[in-house]
């Protein structure tokens, strides 16, 4: 079953910066959003769990995306993160984001009050019925505690707005699985295993890393559909060390912390994130420093 696919590269997932008093510092978030198109990023995802989506109220969640969509200006797909694990609350977020003119949307497994696959089933089924725009499903099982199963989402590919899949999960058997049962596009959400994703016929990426070396994460995926698997190894191994430094703590902890040093003040997480204690500051410097960062 083939689907218009929304991106085919590195989609940013992108921090919502804050100022000093905790509110969205909107004027750095359109900085950011031209950085990553000016670098090569092929999409915008926006407001997903690395925009900080659980801390920003309803009115905060769509203004950014609001901005992101304006600012971006079609100029690359702007697909908005609208999941929750409240089925009503993601068809209103998801109705929303559609009015205001997303390319798509990205829709995490609910978490916490964890449902069973027939759940699932019907969770995303009732989702697909109520917004008529692309489905990006995330699945995400470290941080959910629900595992979005391989045939669960062969079965969710024949429902026309499900569109693609995010697999953040580092259980390259199940993806393998799942790219044997259907021809969903796959997007990688580790980003130190985008060239696996890739082989098995993935999409591309959806990537922390991205807000760091957008270029270099487009140049990676870029490589592969070029037809250059050898250059797209090259940066998956080149950039394997940073990529794994991001995630030295919560996500997007590390990433934001690695970003205030490179000079680009997005500011703080909101609380319950914390700051990293001053030792793995400097590890994550030290890392920066490796790749002229800092």
């Amino acid at each position: 079953m083939s689907k218009p696919t929304i991106f085919t590269g590195a989609g940013v997932a992108i921090v919502t910066p804050m100022n000093p008093d905790g509110s969205i510092n909107f004027e750095k978030y359109r900085e950011l959003i031209d950085f990553q198109i000016e670098n090569g990023s092929d999409a915008i995802i926006a407001v997903g769990t690395t925009g900080e989506a659980p801390t920003l109220d309803d009115d905060e969640h769509l203004e950014a995306l609001r901005v992101a969509i304006e600012h971006t200006n079609g100029r690359v797909p702007v697909i908005a993160g609208t999941g929750s694990n409240n089925t009503e609350h993601a068809i209103y977020m998801s109705r929303e984001s559609k009015a205001m003119g997303a390319d798509g949307l990205l829709l995490v497994t609910p978490y916490y009050n964890k449902t069973s696959q027939r759940g699932l089933l019907a969770h995303y089924s009732k989702i697909a019925a109520s917004v008529d725009l692309p489905m990006i499903l995330y699945n995400v099982p470290t941080r959910t505690g629900v595992n979005l199963k391989p045939e669960t989402v062969a079965e969710l590919y024949k429902i026309p707005q499900i569109n693609a899949i995010k697999q953040a999960s580092s259980n390259l058997s199940e993806t393998t699985v799942l790219a044997s049962l259907c021809d969903i596009p796959i997007y990688s959400g580790n980003d130190d295993l985008i060239i696996p994703t890739l082989a098995l016929g993935g999409k591309g990426v959806i990537s922390v890393l991205s807000n760091v070396v957008p270029q270099a994460v487009h140049d990676l995926c870029a490589a592969w559909f070029d037809g250059k698997p050898e250059e797209s190894l090259r940066l998956q191994l080149e950039y394997l060390e940073l990529a794994n430094a991001l995630f030295m703590d919560v996500n997007p902890i590390p990433v934001k912390e690695a970003m205030n040093q490179m000079g680009m003040n997005v500011g703080d997480c909101r609380l319950p994130l914390y700051e990293m204690d001053a030792a793995a500051k400097d590890r994550l410097h030290t890392v920066l420093q490796r790749y002229g960062l800092v």
